[in-house]
């Protein structure tokens, strides 16, 4: 199989984890069960799923001049990602994901620190590398009008993009144009999708049942769930590789299902992220 050149534009968090029994009402202190510093960011994620299916993965991203950003560029050099256009910010921390783990489920809030210098102008840095994509991936934890100028940068090379608009913002009809695809989850969709004439870039991720596309259902593979946070950022990465591989689109969603469902298996957004043979024996167990 081709191995995709894919490049991540995205964000690098890290993710400060706590486990918690209940959710503490307003006003309200309660204790958590534990707490856990783990790499994280969408963009991130979304890298390292590709990469550890294969791909051959640069990212182009942000972090703080501090302690957090040199470990997690280190952390994503040993996952075979290409980080020369890491750049270090002298302005802003490195970016953080405050996570509450609460049966099973999730709750997120992010402060973006540098993920907000991912901009148009330090993205034009990387022209070239862009060029020489199979496939583009970003999302929006970085500034919107840096994915809107990529999609619009791939499409005028004839380069594949893909968009994850999470956290959803309103997007214009050109970054609609321009994508190949774009994968909301269930409530991202209600926001962003209202042009019927879009609906052949429109992959809808619906946790538990799968993924939508073109009024299907391509259903999601049973798995033991210790913590969803991976799940959709193992489908992005994963559907990258896949496509730019040169899979149908309905197969490449299927297998990108299967990767999700390694990942929701473990505590954490990296940890049960697959390779590729294990997509592939899972897969054909469940065909």
């Amino acid at each position: 199989m081709k191995q995709p050149k894919i490049t991540v534009v995205g964000s690098i968090n890290m993710d400060l984890m706590t486990t918690i029994s209940r959710i503490p009402n307003q006003g309200e202190t309660n204790f958590g069960d534990s707490f856990t510093m783990k790499p994280g960011g969408k963009g991130a994620n979304q890298a390292i799923a590709a990469a550890r299916l294969g791909g051959d993965v640069s990212f182009i991203a942000k972090v703080g001049a501090d302690a957090m950003g040199e470990e997690l560029v280190a952390h994503l050099k040993q996952q075979q990602i290409n980080t020369d256009a890491i750049g270090f910010s002298a302005n802003r921390s490195t970016g953080i994901a405050n996570i509450l783990l609460n049966e099973k489920d999730n709750r997120i809030m992010v402060v973006r620190g540098a993920n907000e210098e991912v901009t148009v102008e330090y993205v034009q840095t990387f022209q070239e590398r862009l060029k020489n994509s199979d496939i583009v991936l970003a999302q929006l934890e970085i500034p919107p009008e840096t994915a809107a100028w990529c999609a619009e940068f791939c499409t005028a090379h004839g380069v594949s993009f893909i968009l994850n608009p999470a956290p959803a913002v309103k997007l214009s009809e050109e970054v609609w144009r321009n994508c190949t695809y774009m994968t909301p989850n269930e409530e991202e969709a209600k926001l962003l999708f209202s042009k019927a004439s879009y609906a052949e870039k429109l992959i809808t991720t619906l946790g538990p049942e799968g993924a939508g596309y073109q009024g299907k259902v391509i259903p999601a593979i049973s798995a033991k769930v210790a913590d969803t946070t991976g799940a959709g950022d193992t489908f992005n990465g994963a559907l990258a590789y896949y496509t730019g591989a040169g899979f149908s689109i309905e197969k490449a969603i299927a297998y990108a299902n299967t990767a999700a469902s390694f990942a929701i298996e473990k505590l954490g957004a990296q940890e049960g992220m697959p390779k590729a043979e294990e997509v592939e024996q899972r897969y054909l167990e469940n065909i």
